[in-house]
C-alpha cells in the first residue's frame, strides 16, 4: 500500500511539500557528503531469513533499499548478537563493540546492584543505564567502564557524529535508582555533536471511544465560525460531540469532535470528523507553526491518523485520532486517540536545542505502534473489532517509520559534513512481537487454548504475515530515503557508506511463563529474591548483605539460594504432549550464576563478573529456549489445552506472538548486516559477523584506534 494515498487530504498535501524538501535535502545532502562518511542505519528485530523471502517473492525491491545493498554491497548471512539478545543490550554493543557483560547493560530492564533491594521498585532501562558499569564504592562513574561508545573516540579525534534516536546517545545523566544523588555516568559520555534522544511517554495513554448519532448535537456557532475561517465546506448541518476532558501535567484539555458532510451529493452522510481543544483556541484557521498543528482533520474513506499537538503542555506533546468506524448517519462511530508522547527534555541546553529543532521542523514526537490496541489493553476498546485494531496499529507502524525516517533525514540536513550518522527505526520489531504466527502451537486466539494446531484460524495467520510484510516494507522504504538523501551515483551506490545493521533476530513463542509463580511454587523466598524479566531473559537478585543498602541475605545464605534457584531452573521441564510431541523439553537453555571464586571469604563478593554475567546482571541470569516468553501472560491467566488448572500457574497461553532474547547463538536470533558505498567491497563477508564488530570496523574507516575495552574485529569490507 501506498501511504501517501492513504493520507487525509490536508495531510497528504504537506506529504507532497515535505516530498519535494526532501528531494533538495537530499540534494544538498549529497554533495556535501563523500567517501570515507558513514550512516548507520539499525532497523530494531531486521531478520535476514524474513528480508531473504521477501525479496525473493518480490514484496521487497531489490534495487533498493535493502535489496540494493544486498546486490551490491557487502553482506552477511547474519550476525550474531550478544547476551541476553535484546534491543538496549545489542544496540550498546553495536556501539561499543563490547558484549552485554562488558557493557553492563543486562536487559531491557534490570536493576543497578547498587540500587536499595526492593520487590516492585528502582529499575533501570537498559536505554538509559550507564555504559560499562560504575565505581561501586563509593558511588561514582567509572575510572575504567567495561565499555566506551565508539562517538567518544571519534569526537576525541575530532570527527562530527549525529545519533538520530540512538540507545545511549541521549544526552542525560545517568543516576543509581533510589539512591539520592548517586550519579554513575555524565552526560558528557552520552552526548554527540547532534543528540536526539529516543521519545516518551507524556502521561496520557491511548484510549478507544465509541459514539452514536445520539452523542451529537448541532454545532455551536463559534465552531462553524471556526470551520468557515478555515476554508472548510460541509453539504449537512455540523453536528459536535464532547470527547474527553483530561488534565496533562496541569495543563487542561476539552477535546470536541465535530462532525461534517463534504460531499455534495444531497444525502446526508458524514464522512470527516474534526478534533479540537475548546481551552486552547477551538477551531482555528492556521496556518500552523510546528510543533502545533490545530485541529485534526479526518476523513474516513482516507484511512490514516491525522497529528494533534496539545497546546501549552510544558513537554511539548502531542497524540493522535484514528477513526476505524464511521457509519454516513453517525449511527456507529469508533475513534482511537493514540497516546501522548514527547522527546524528553531532561537534558543539557546542548542537546535541548537539538530536540527543540526537531520539534520545530518535524513535529512533536509520533505515538509508535502500541500493542495496547491490538491486545486490547488501553481503555475504551471493547466494542472495536480485532480488524479494527489492527489498522490501528497499521497506521502506526507507518506514521512512526515515516517519523523517525524524517528526524534523521532533518539531521542529516542540519549536519551534512557529519562523519558518522547513527539512526535508528523501530521496525520490523514492533509488527514481528504482535504478529509472527508461524508455530502450529501458538493460539490464533489468546483467549482460545484450543486455537491450536488444527483448531488455528487460517485467515488470522495470513492477516499477520501481511502485517510482518508491511513492517518490512516500511523500514525498507526508510532505508532508500536515506540513501536517497545521501545521494548515489550512477550505478545507485550511495555516495557515502551506508551500513544496515539489526539488534538481534526473531522467534515465534507458543507459551508464556511466570517466574515469580515458579519461584514460589519452589519455595523461594521472594522478599529476599527478586526476578526481573526481558523477553525470554531473566536477571534473579538475591538481596545480599552488604552490597545493597539494604541487603538481608548473608553470604552463606546468598551460596544456598543462589544454587537452589539455579537447580529449579535448569530442572523446569514442559511436558505437556501438545506443546512437547516427544513428552519433555527443558524450558530454559542457559542458566548462569555469577562467580564466587573466592567463596564466602572473597573481599568482592557478590561483585565479581565473568565472560557472562556483568556487574549489574542477576546472581542468577537465564534465558530461556525458543517458544518460551516471560512477556505476554494474561489476566484472568489463559492455562494451556492440556496443563492443569492448578494455582500458581506457571505456564499459560500468551496474548501475543514473536519474542527475542534467548541464547544468541541460535540462528532465529540472528540480526542483519549489509553495507555499500565508496569505500565498501561488494561481496558476501568470508568472516563471521558480530553486533560487536561494528564498532572497530567503523573506526577502522576513520582510522582510529579502537578502546582496550572493545571485544569485537574490524569487518573485512573495505576496498585495500
Amino acid at each position: 500500500m501506498d501511504f501517501e494515498n492513504v493520507l487525509p487530504t490536508a495531510c497528504r498535501i504537506r506529504g507532497l511539500r515535505l516530498i519535494a524538501l526532501a528531494g533538495l535535502l537530499s540534494a544538498s545532502i549529497g554533495q556535501a557528503w563523500a567517501a570515507s562518511k558513514v550512516v548507520v542505519i539499525s532497523l530494531d528485530g531486521c531478520k535476514p531469513a524474513i528480508v531473504q523471502q521477501l525479496l525473493a517473492s518480490g514484496d521487497l525491491n531489490s534495487n533498493k533499499g535493502l535489496g540494493l545493498l544486498l546486490s551490491r554491497g557487502a553482506f552477511a548471512s547474519g550476525s550474531m548478537t550478544v547476551s541476553p539478545s535484546l534491543t538496549a543490550p545489542n544496540h550498546i554493543a553495536l556501539a561499543t563493540g563490547s558484549t552485554g557483560a562488558h557493557n553492563d547493560v543486562a536487559a531491557n530492564t534490570f536493576r543497578l546492584t547498587a540500587s536499595p533491594f526492593s520487590t516492585f521498585a528502582f529499575t533501570i532501562s537498559g536505554f538509559g543505564a550507564p555504559i560499562g558499569g560504575y565505581q561501586f564504592s563509593p558511588l561514582a562513574p567509572s575510572l575504567r567502564p567495561t565499555a566506551e561508545p565508539m562517538w567518544v573516540a571519534l569526537r576525541n579525534a575530532g570527527k562530527t557524529v549525529v545519533a538520530a534516536t540512538w540507545a545511549g546517545a541521549d544526552g542525560v545523566d545517568v543516576f543509581v535508582p533510589g539512591v539520592s544523588g548517586a550519579l554513575v555516568q555524565p552526560n558528557s559520555v552520552r552526548t554527540v555533536d547532534y543528540t536526539v534522544p529516543f521519545g516518551a511517554f507524556a502521561g496520557l495513554g491511548g484510549k478507544g471511544f465509541v459514539l452514536t448519532s445520539g452523542s451529537f448535537l448541532p454545532a455551536p456557532t463559534s465552531t462553524t465560525d471556526g470551520l468557515t475561517a478555515a476554508g472548510k465546506v460541509w453539504f449537512s448541518p455540523v453536528l459536535q460531540a464532547s470527547l474527553e476532558s483530561f488534565t496533562l501535567s496541569n495543563v487542561a484539555y476539552n477535546i470536541q469532535v465535530a462532525a461534517l458532510d463534504t460531499t455534495d451529493d444531497n444525502l446526508t452522510n458524514y464522512d470527516t470528523l474534526v478534533f479540537f481543544d475548546t481551552n486552547h483556541g477551538g477551531i482555528t484557521a492556521g496556518p500552523f507553526t510546528l510543533p502545533s498543528t490545530g485541529p485534526a482533520y479526518v476523513k474516513f474513506s482516507e484511512g490514516g491518523s491525522q497529528p494533534f499537538y496539545l497546546e501549552g503542555s510544558p513537554s511539548k506533546a502531542g497524540a493522535a485520532f484514528f477513526v476505524s468506524q464511521l457509519e454516513p448517519n453517525l449511527s456507529t462511530v469508533h475513534i482511537a486517540r493514540y497516546s501522548a508522547d514527547a522527546i524528553p527534555r531532561n537534558v543539557q541546553p546542548g542537546v535541548l536545542a537539538n530536540v527543540d529543532d526537531i520539534n520545530n521542523n518535524v513535529g512533536f514526537w509520533a505515538d509508535q505502534a502500541d500493542f495496547r490496541f491490538p491486545e486490547r489493553i488501553n481503555s475504551g476498546l471493547a466494542n472495536f473489532t480485532d480488524l479494527e485494531l489492527e489498522n490501528i496499529y497499521e497506521d502506526q507502524v507507518k506514521s512512526f517509520v515515516d517519523y523517525q525516517t524524517r528526524v534523521a533525514l532533518h539531521a542529516m540536513s542540519q549536519n551534512p559534513n557529519a562523519d558518522l550518522t547513527m539512526v535508528y527505526i523501530e521496525q520490523p520489531d514492533g509488527s514481528e512481537h504482535q504478529f509472527l504466527l508461524t508455530d502450529p502451537r501458538q493460539a490464533t486466539s489468546p483467549t482460545d487454548p484450543n486455537s491450536i494446531g488444527a483448531g488455528q484460524d487460517p485467515a488470522k495467520i495470513a492477516r499477520y504475515q501481511n502485517y510482518i510484510k508491511v513492517a518490512y516494507q516500511a523500514a525498507d522504504q526508510a532505508v532508500q530515503r536515506i540513501i536517497d538523501a545521501v545521494g548515489v551515483d550512477g550505478n545507485g551506490l550511495p555516495l557515502t557508506n551506508v551500513i544496515v545493521v539489526s539488534d538481534h533476530g526473531f522467534a515465534p513463542f507458543h507459551t508464556s511463563v511466570n517466574m515469580n509463580n515458579l519461584l514460589v511454587a519452589n519455595g523461594i523466598d521472594t522478599t529476599k529474591v527478586r526476578a526481573i524479566t526481558s523477553g525470554p531473559a531473566a536477571n534473579i537478585y538475591i538481596s545480599l548483605q552488604g552490597r545493597e543498602p539494604n541487603g538481608s541475605v548473608s553470604r552463606q545464605e546468598y551460596l544456598q539460594l543462589r544454587s537452589k534457584i539455579q537447580q529449579i531452573l535448569t530442572n523446569f521441564n514442559d511436558t505437556n504432549p501438545n506443546y512437547v510431541p516427544g513428552g519433555r523439553v527443558p524450558v530454559f537453555e542457559q542458566v548462569f550464576v555469577r562467580p564466587t571464586p573466592g567463596g564466602v571469604h572473597d573481599p568482592n563478593f557478590g561483585l565479581d563478573t565473568d565472560k557472562t554475567v556483568g556487574q549489574d546482571f542477576g546472581d542468577v541470569y537465564a534465558l530461556m529456549r525458543i517458544g518460551y516468553n516471560f512477556d505476554g501472560v494474561q489476566s484472568p491467566v489463559i492455562v494451556r489445552k492440556g496443563d492443569t488448572s492448578l494455582p500458581p500457574p506457571v505456564l499459560s497461553v500468551p496474548n501475543f506472538y514473536g519474542a527475542h532474547g534467548h541464547n544468541p547463538a541460535q540462528p532465529d536470533m540472528f540480526g542483519f548486516f549489509a553495507a555499500a558505498g565508496p569505500d565498501i567491497k561488494p561481496g558476501p563477508i568470508q568472516t563471521p559477523v558480530r553486533t560487536i564488530d561494528l564498532a572497530p570496523t567503523v573506526e577502522e574507516l576513520f582510522g582510529i584506534e579502537p578502546a582496550e575495552t572493545v571485544d569485537g574485529h574490524p569487518l573485512p569490507i573495505f576496498k585495500q
